[in-house]
């Protein structure tokens, strides 16, 4: 088999629906391919909906675990060459699986190939940058950063650092030869772990501009989760930092963004629709990035409640 869709859905289930129809509008002609669907223990009938589906694998969780690895489970699962991983408020566009399967096999030597991300309006967004160095922490206290580091822009196949798991394809082969994704990443910074590796290991990372996903960001929008988003991405970058770079470095990292998450939140006092609080928790989650509970500590929770739930539901049966 040439190709695996794998989506990984977490209490997303009108998006996964959107998701799993531009699958099937999206799917080149006189290609095998499956799709599979890890559904991580969602709690709004995700799982339900899409258990009949004719030719779709679901994998349903009864504990919720962390992106990276659902997403090694779905690599290890497939059966595909190439693995498409998808996230469940992603749409690919007409053409787009063609042109990220052409773009890896026309490079033997090329790993990953990640689709250009637009909203549902339409507009590009951020979606292929440089790996973390020295240079984008300067870059970042004089507020250059999006001008160093993002790679997303043109419309030529070219080769970055690293690209967002949300439309990427994976060739298999090299996948399993880094171990797939480091699962001591929950969330964010598991694709940009991914890339170092893989390009460690003598791959290449490719940007197809041609390919389009529309990218709901439905994270981006829940207000309620930004605490814990916020904790879990400072979290997920000092990992990186540690894993990757020199102290030196992170050091930098640190004061960097620090004072520009500052400099931003005294800005946010004066310019409408800002707000402060929000850039002040991002320079105190920069110089305290253990600090808070973040989206693993939510999933543990209810990892807990569902499981005592789940005993006194047995201890009644048990009493009849």
């Amino acid at each position: 088999m040439l190709l695996s869709y794998c989506v990984v859905n977490t209490d997303g289930r009108e998006h996964l629906l959107a998701c799993l129809d531009a699958i099937e509008r999206s799917r080149p002609e006189g290609i095998e391919s499956e799709v599979l669907v890890l559904d991580n223990a969602s709690d709004d009938g995700s799982a339900e909906a899409v258990a009949g589906r004719s030719g779709l694998r679901l994998i349903a969780q009864e504990r919720r675990t962390g992106k990276a690895e659902n997403d090694s489970r779905l690599l290890r699962e497939a059966r595909g060459r190439y693995c498409l991983l998808l996230n469940e408020d992603a749409e690919l566009a007409d053409g787009a699986p063609r042109a990220l399967l052409d773009a890896l096999e026309a490079d033997d030597g090329a790993a990953v190939a990640g689709a250009r991300l637009v909203t549902p309006a339409g507009e590009p967004t951020a979606c292929a940058w440089r790996l973390p160095d020295l240079g984008w922490a300067l870059a970042a206290a004089v507020f250059m950063h999006r001008r160093y580091a993002v790679q997303s822009g043109g419309d030529r196949v070219r080769e970055v650092g690293w690209v967002q798991s949300s439309a990427m394809l994976v060739r298999r082969e090299a996948a399993a030869q880094v171990d797939f994704l480091d699962p001591a990443f929950f969330v964010y910074s598991d694709e940009t772990d991914f890339c170092k590796r893989l390009r460690d290991a003598g791959w290449r990372i490719l940007f197809v501009p041609s390919a389009r996903a529309v990218h709901h960001d439905q994270l981006g929008t829940d207000p309620q989760g930004m605490r814990r988003r916020i904790v879990e991405f400072h979290r997920g970058r000092d990992r990186y930092l540690r894993k990757h770079t020199a102290t030196t470095t992170r050091l930098a990292w640190t004061g960097c963004w620090a004072w520009a998450y500052l400099a931003r939140a005294a800005a946010a006092l004066i310019v409408p629709g800002q707000d402060p609080r929000r850039y002040l928790l991002h320079a105190r989650q920069q110089l305290r990035p253990g600090r808070g509970a973040g989206i693993r500590e939510a999933a543990e929770a209810r990892n807990r409640r569902r499981t005592a739930e789940a005993a006194v539901y047995a201890t009644r049966r048990g009493a009849r």
